[in-house]
């Protein structure tokens, strides 16, 4: 039981003082990045899946 309570106030001490937490602002940059991010993979995906859907109709037309 010991160990595990060494554990946990070693893991308190890290995270406390050894851990570099980014500030307000950075932390709010970075969403931004990941918001406009996800957009535009968002916006990727949907262009390559109408392309392919389009692109499947067209040879099923033809085919049949």
């Amino acid at each position: 039981m010991a160990k595990v309570l060494n554990f946990f106030k070693d893991s308190y001490v890290e995270v406390t003082t050894k851990v570099t937490w980014p500030t307000w602002a950075q932390l709010q940059s970075s969403a931004v990045v990941v918001l406009v991010a996800s957009v535009i993979i968002a916006l990727l995906i949907f262009v390559m899946d109408k392309a392919s859907s389009n692109l499947l109709e067209l040879l099923y037309g033809i085919t049949s």
